[in-house]
């Protein structure tokens, strides 16, 4: 049982097993991959690597030996199956173009506009600006049509790139398509031709004259012999430009057009379909040894899938839904040869506005107009596949007007009668013109036959710690006020329940009945035999109640301001809120400070103090009781999820007590070294926190259901649920702010397919008692090369999703073993790109331009707090970080793995943001290493959960007097975590730099503003991903590690 807490499968072992169908990573040998394959589960064989050769004859490349990337030499032992790559061409011969592809090798044009010496090491080093590339991200292949001329060549000097979604945009259009006509099949006779659109090109300037050389890349470039950042004469800087602006500048993705086939002819025109004669910028071969500055000016875009441009247009947002690869192989074969994870992500209660609702009498009335749109439909008869229960959609086709053919199982239906009737056109005869055919994000209110029970009401219940150790942090005055503040802002309606318990060594109960004249506390001391004292007024009606309910919250801190009771009963309390929730449902808020000490459920201290990763591996990451485990089942069972609020400076078993809200659905919210005096940033955090929490939206009793393309097949989920069968979650409640991810496997040939579809439909009961589905469907290619499979990869969902499987594989096996199989990842997917992709060898460590940033992402994930072996690292912390990588949506991950670094002392509006009348700067992003520092300036470090400002010791006075209000660096203070509201242009665009960077993520983030003497530098210096660390290589290091491993 002990090894069964972070299992791939979400509960693997035991009787609890969170669903029959999924295999846990971690009973394969230890020193395998994540995707070793003891069924056709699994990708494919990652054999532990050996450690890394001894460094190369000449100097050492930094003064001393290269250690292992994972912390001590000899962890990685020789792999059997990493063949030799042979000798490449010596230095300066042309880099190949991909091969076994549709791309056409063809020769790049001349030359790199320019390039940055890269500046001396050390802290004092004064930075230089880099030159970034314009494009800084992926661009999407562009398409023609076989049955189409050929456009006409074109010099690329003129060529512009188009640039990919941005990941982190918090608004995203879901409304109709503008442009092509529908489908050909229902209009009877295509349009005429369109002819193509001019050749697109990269803007991030011109490629070498002969293909691949390097002549010394854009930015500064790794030296290939020499270690050192040595200025260089002569070399200039390539303009910078903003990441807005640099968007703002390309054109949008253009596609060739098809003869507008729709979803009806998908099959006959993308097998039609033939990319353009030059490689794409997703392919373009990337020597990460010498390219120095890979990443993009702003945020890092998904790949756009290679489908028709109008079946792009509608097709699912990435924020909500992402594939791992945005090309599916044709066999698994084919992916297992690749090399790289086959999952999605889904962030499927993301908050959208309500763009639309049509209602039962076929009136369309719109709402607003926000970008973000959700059209929510009332329909008597929602129309879905007779065989597999697929929703109806944008990518199924229409055989004719009567009959549509589903995308999953190609089962072809009858069109209903009223399904022909459209109520936005108010028009008969079209049904591929309704919105459930034209949205791909859509929400049915649900009729009758999709309720088991009436829906049910809002039900709140409150559980609070109030031993001596609670009190004395003063979590109760913040939570209570909080409360207060909020009561009218819970979702719900005038149904709405809560309820309130309190324990110590015993449990208290509140008696809240409407006509008493103040709360009544009801004490139970049998812990080992809860019972419930008045079940009928525990849980009352919030607007019938609403003045008892604040007189407790207002008297409650001081209740037991006085209690010298240090015991803690959450086993028996929860018992108790079982009880109390189980009849009808709901959510269960759990205030926790110390470990769980009597009664069921008592915990012991398992974390050595002084021995907290002495070893290489890290114990006690599973859970020591499976109590918390099975009674969050027995929640689940019941519509009860249970939300977990830790806030302790001591060790609290979070790898126990967080299976409570795992296994239900819930949420964990950590607080370390909580205390409302001494640690105000964490009660300003834990503030925010509960604001977000009390008031954001909420789906009761909901079950999730992911479909898939016939062929295709689910075999790992990760996230917070219970599974129920092969593909149905079971979710107690779901919030805005949960994500999920799944890992896939191709069980049939693809053969005969153009795309593939997925589909996830969440039915959920909102606040107000309406039964609702959440249909987001996603349409993606097939493809049958490597080079397809490598130009679709979503760099940042793979990151994500080995994360998750790192997780599994550090319980069930080793956190060295999970180490050792993040690196092989890197080590194999650049391995198959070097071996079957590339037609000629070279030296270097190649990797296509879509995966430039893997290894450097691989590398945040080893010193990552979940994976790095610190000796500083707290066991709570590490299960927290753990926890976060299983349930964060990928967008709010990616902060917390990469950090964002900016130079801000010197903030200007040329290239900023225009929102809502504010004008926002957009700096740009610099690689994490302390070269970029310098004494002379100010930094701000993006961490997802914190923030640091980092203020040189010869920062310009102007700065800390007119954003800092301070009169010198010697001013600043050691805890410092406000930015002052100064009436200067220099404070404005901090703060709304600040403001808008928080603003885009659903919890709070705090900043500290730290300068060379404040205790939390090291935490700052640890973000520097691409210098040494006691857990890991530096970057350069952790390269030359790779090109040794996949050279053998």
């Amino acid at each position: 049982m002990s090894s069964s807490g972070f299992a791939s499968q979400n509960g693997a072992g035991g009787s609890y097993a969170n669903g029959p169908s999924q295999n846990p990573v971690g009973v394969y040998p230890s020193n395998q991959g994540f995707m070793a394959p003891p069924q056709p589960g699994y990708m494919n064989n990652l054999p532990t690597k050996g450690p890394p050769p001894p460094p190369p004859s000449g100097p050492n490349l930094y003064g001393r030996h290269q250690p292992s990337p994972v912390g001590t030499p000899g962890a990685l032992p020789a792999s059997p199956n990493h063949m030799s790559v042979l000798t490449g061409p010596p230095q300066g011969t042309a880099t190949p173009p991909p091969a076994n592809s549709y791309y056409q090798q063809h020769p790049h044009q001349p030359g790199w506009s320019g390039v940055t010496p890269p500046p001396p090491m050390g802290n004092n080093a004064s930075p230089v600006p880099s030159a970034m590339y314009r494009g800084g991200t992926s661009t999407p292949p562009v398409f023609q049509n076989a049955m189409q001329p050929p456009a006409p060549s074109v010099n690329n000097a003129a060529m512009t790139a188009p640039p990919a979604l941005n990941v982190l945009a918090p608004h995203q259009t879901y409304g109709p398509p503008v442009g092509p006509p529908p489908p050909a099949a229902v209009r009877g006779t295509p349009p005429p031709p369109v002819p193509p659109p001019p050749h697109a090109t990269h803007s991030d300037g011109m490629y070498p004259a002969h293909p691949g050389q390097m002549h010394r890349p854009m930015g500064g470039s790794y030296p290939s012999l020499q270690p050192g950042y040595q200025s260089v004469p002569g070399m200039q800087t390539a303009p910078q430009m903003p990441p807005h602006a640099q968007m703002q500048t390309q054109p949008q993705p253009q596609m060739y057009p098809q003869p507008s086939p729709g979803a009806a002819q998908l099959s006959s025109s993308l097998a039609s379909l033939s990319l353009q004669s030059q490689t794409p910028e997703a392919l373009r071969v990337v020597n990460l040894l010498q390219e120095r500055s890979i990443l993009p000016p702003g945020a890092v875009t998904p790949p756009t899938p290679c489908l028709p441009q109008d079946l792009q247009k509608i097709n699912c947002s990435p924020e909500v839904f992402r594939c791992t690869l945005t090309s599916i192989p044709q066999t698994q074969t084919l992916l297992n040869k690749a090399k790289l994870p086959l999952g999605l992500l889904l962030h499927p209660f993301k908050d959208l506005s309500v763009s639309h609702v049509i209602s039962p009498d076929h009136h369309c009335s719109t709402l607003s107009s926000p970008v973000t749109q959700l059209p929510v439909v009332t329909s008597s008869n929602i129309v879905r596949c007779r065989s597999c229960r697929t929703y109806i959609n944008p990518f199924v086709t229409f055989v004719d007007a009567r009959r549509w053919k589903c995308n999953l199982c190609h089962r072809v239906n009858d069109v209903p009668e009223e399904f022909m009737y459209n109520p936005v056109s108010r028009s008969y005869g079209a049904p591929h013109k309704r919105p459930e055919v034209q949205n791909a994000t859509i929400e049915f209110i649900a009729p009758s036959e999709y309720m088991l029970r009436p829906p049910q009401p809002a039900m709140y219940l409150y559980i609070l710690d109030v031993s001596h150790n609670a009190v004395e942090t003063g979590y109760l005055d913040v939570v209570c006020q909080s409360l207060l503040d909020n009561l009218d802002s819970l979702p719900g309606d005038a149904r709405t329940k809560i309820g309130f318990i309190t324990f110590d060594s015993t449990i208290h109960f509140y008696n809240l009945q409407e006509g008493l004249s103040q709360p009544q506390m009801l004490i139970v001391s049998d812990i080992d035999d809860v019972f419930l004292p008045t079940p009928d007024s525990l849980l009352v009606n919030l607007n019938e109640c609403k003045e008892l309910v604040q007189d407790l919250l207002s008297s409650l801190p001081q209740m037991f301001s006085k209690t010298m009771e240090t015991q803690s009963a959450l086993g028996p309390a929860l018992q108790a809120a079982f009880k109390l929730l189980s009849p009808t449902g709901g959510r269960m808020s759990v205030f926790q400070t110390q470990l769980p000490t009597v009664g069921i459920g008592a915990l012991k201290p398992r974390e050595e103090p002084n021995q907290k990763t002495a070893t290489k591996d890290v114990q006690h990451l599973s859970p020591a009781t499976d109590f918390y485990k099975k009674l969050a089942l027995d929640c689940s069972g019941q519509h009860v999820a249970v939300d977990l609020f830790l806030l302790s400076a001591q060790y609290c078993d979070l790898s126990s007590l967080g299976c409570i809200s795992r296994y239900s659905a819930g949420s964990v919210y950590f607080y370390p070294s909580y205390h409302k005096q001494h640690n105000p940033s964490q009660t300003e955090r834990l503030q925010k926190d509960l604001k977000r929490y009390l008031t954001r939206k909420i789906g009761f009793e909901a079950v999730m259901r992911i479909r898939c393309t016939k062929g295709l097949s689910i075999h790992t989920f990760h996230g917070n649920f219970f599974v129920r069968s092969t593909d149905l979650l079971s979710l107690a409640n779901v919030n805005p702010d949960a994500g999920f991810a799944v890992q896939m496997s191709i069980d049939e040939n693809l053969l005969d397919l153009q795309v593939v579809s997925f589909q996830a439909a969440l039915l959920y009961t909102s606040s107000k008692g309406e039964r609702r589905i959440r249909v987001h469907t996603l349409c993606l290619p097939v493809v049958n090369s490597l080079s397809d499979i490598f130009a679709g990869a979503d760099v940042q969902a793979i990151t994500a999703l080995l994360a998750s499987m790192a997780v599994d594989r550090s319980v069930t096996a080793s956190l060295s073993d999970a180490r050792d199989a993040l690196i092989n990842a890197a080590i194999d997917s650049l391995a198959s790109y070097r071996t079957s992709v590339l037609s000629i060898q070279q030296p270097g460590l190649l990797a296509p331009a879509c995966l430039r940033l893997f290894p450097l992402y691989v590398l945040a994930l080893l010193k990552h707090k979940a994976f790095r072996t610190s000796a500083s690292t707290r066991l709570d912390e590490r299960v927290f970080a753990m926890c976060q990588f299983k349930y964060q949506p990928l967008a709010y991950l990616m902060m917390m793995v990469h950090p964002g670094l900016y130079r801000v002392d010197d903030l200007t509006d040329e290239g900023a943001l225009n929102i809502n009348d504010r004008t926002i700067p957009q700096p740009r992003a610099l690689q994490l290493s302390v070269e970029k520092l310098s004494r002379d300036a100010a930094f701000l470090m993006d961490c997802g959960t914190v923030m640091y400002l980092w203020i040189g010791r010869n920062c310009s006075p102007v700065f800390l007097t007119q954003v800092l209000g301070l009169e010198s660096y010697a001013a600043v203070p050691l805890h410092m975590t406000q930015l002052p509201e100064l009436d200067t242009a220099e404070s404005a665009r901090l703060r709304a730099f600040v403001d808008w960077l928080r603003e885009r993520r659903p919890f709070h983030t705090i900043l500290h503003v730290i300068r060379d003497e404040s205790p939390l530098k090291p935490e700052f210096l640890q973000n520097m991903i691409e210098d040494l660390s006691e857990s890991a290589l530096s970057y350069y290091e952790f390269l030359l590690h790779l090109q040794q491993q996949i050279s053998k």
